[in-house]
């Protein structure tokens, strides 16, 4: 689904990815893992088409399309999300209204706004969010948790082919990490495909990881399967730097 190939990227004149070479196939399940700095939320953003960053070097391709050549919102049309570590708020667009466009926009048709209003709520419940944040400003005023359960109604509203989820898990409690995890498992199957930036594997608790990937200094310095993750938490990232 998505092909990476020997990208680079910089921002304000420093090089920050140093050359990524990175494979997803549909239905997978990949984490990345690595400290802060590492260069994780640059590799989320240059997929995305953020103008911050400039690719210097390499390809991306998504479903055998060269995704450089397309706007951030072309992106998007093509089904990939992206979840950020901070969500912004959106002062005058109601959560309802935002994501029933995003849903039109995505889809190049009108959606019947009876049938999008049930499937809202019901999604709404099975993230245990209260009915009247579908009425309220995008993220304004939310705690950081009820903007997390936000991004996660969006992605299963969106139902995109790649989600992208930056740190999605961060500043949670124990419990709404769990629903955000039940809601990434939610979203995933064997036509979509998920690519993790966390600190916290409770999140990967109901999902069944394929891939991982430590990115250290701008480079992917170690792959692996599941196992990776408690060699590195055993280890830390220091460990693999001298490999």
């Amino acid at each position: 689904m998505l092909e990476i190939k020997n990208l680079r990227a910089s921002a304000d004149g420093r090089e920050i990815l140093r050359g990524i070479d990175l494979k997803i196939g549909r239905g997978e399940v990949h984490v990345i893992l690595g400290p802060n700095g590492g260069g994780k939320s640059t590799l989320m953003n240059v997929i995305m088409g953020h103008p911050k960053y400039e690719v210097t070097g390499g390809s991306i391709t998504f479903d055998g399309e060269n995704l450089l050549e397309l706007k951030t919102y072309e992106r998007a049309r093509r089904g990939i999300f992206l979840s950020f570590q901070a969500p912004e708020e959106i002062p005058g667009i109601t959560v309802e209204n935002m994501i029933r466009t995003s849903m039109q926009a995505v889809s190049g048709g009108k959606i019947k706004f009876l049938e999008f209003r049930k499937r809202l709520r019901s999604t709404m419940e099975e993230l245990k969010m209260d009915q009247s944040y579908a009425k309220r400003y995008m993220n304004v005023g939310f705690s950081g948790g009820e903007k997390k359960r936000s991004e996660i109604l969006q992605l299963l509203m969106l139902n995109p082919k790649l989600a992208l989820l930056d740190e999605t898990d961060s500043g949670l409690d124990v419990d709404a990490v769990q629903i955000v995890s039940d809601g990434v498992a939610k979203f995933h199957d064997e036509n979509n495909s998920c690519v993790i930036i966390t600190h916290n594997t409770q999140i990967l608790k109901s999902l069944t990881v394929d891939r991982v990937h430590v990115l250290l200094d701008g480079r992917i310095v170690k792959d692996g399967g599941a196992d990776l993750i408690e060699q590195v938490l055993d280890k830390g990232f220091g460990a693999f730097s001298e490999e």
